[in-house]
């Protein structure tokens, strides 16, 4: 079943970000579905938080769909070369996002094996925000999309993470947010 727009809008990214983790991410192109669950994620926390692309209410063509109301995607290109998915929470213009790091792949595992060139993966293939967009064929084009449509969307499938925990910690990759980097905004299935 897919996540309801009610999910996306709650005000509090960092528990969206923490309850993403165990719900089911699923991209359908050139008519394959691909996904799996996701086991990583960060939270960032719009207006005041030194790591977010939107810090201090910044609004520019980039980060305009970050002030859109929760449940759209917002793909950027990191490094010019890697692209990062991230999922748009909260109220309209409360630029609140999570990026989504990691992933188990259960659907379309032969189109996965191909994009990412391995044949017997395994969970190193897809522990980082630019292995996710690599393995699922996510690109620019994926960037503003409805997630109650059909191209790129969530479900909830009741996994019950028995005997795993979910470990909060700091942020990887944004030293330059100062304390902010130290902030436990990401989530991880151990």
């Amino acid at each position: 079943m897919k996540i309801y727009k009610d999910f996306y809008t709650s005000p509090d990214v960092v528990q969206i970000a923490r309850n993403l983790i165990g719900k089911y991410l699923f991209v359908k192109s050139e008519g394959i579905v691909c996904g799996g669950y996701i086991t990583e994620s960060e939270a960032y926390q719009g207006p005041t938080d030194r790591a977010s692309h939107a810090y201090n209410n910044r609004r520019t063509n980039r980060t305009e769909v970050m002030f859109y109301e929760g449940g759209r995607t917002y793909v950027y290109l990191c490094y010019g070369i890697h692209s990062m998915l991230n999922i748009v929470t909260g109220p309209k213009d409360i630029p609140h996002a999570v990026l989504i790091r990691g992933f188990m792949p259960t659907t379309g595992l032969e189109a996965i094996k191909k994009r990412i060139g391995v044949n017997n993966p395994s969970a190193k293939n897809f522990n980082g925000p630019g292995k996710l967009t690599k393995a699922l064929g996510i690109n620019a084009v994926h960037n503003n999309l409805d997630l109650s449509g059909n191209e790129i969307w969530l479900e909830d499938r009741g996994l019950k993470l028995k005997g795993k925990k979910i470990i909060a910690g700091p942020r990887i990759g944004v030293d330059y947010a100062k304390e902010d980097a130290l902030l436990p905004y990401r989530f991880v299935l151990k």
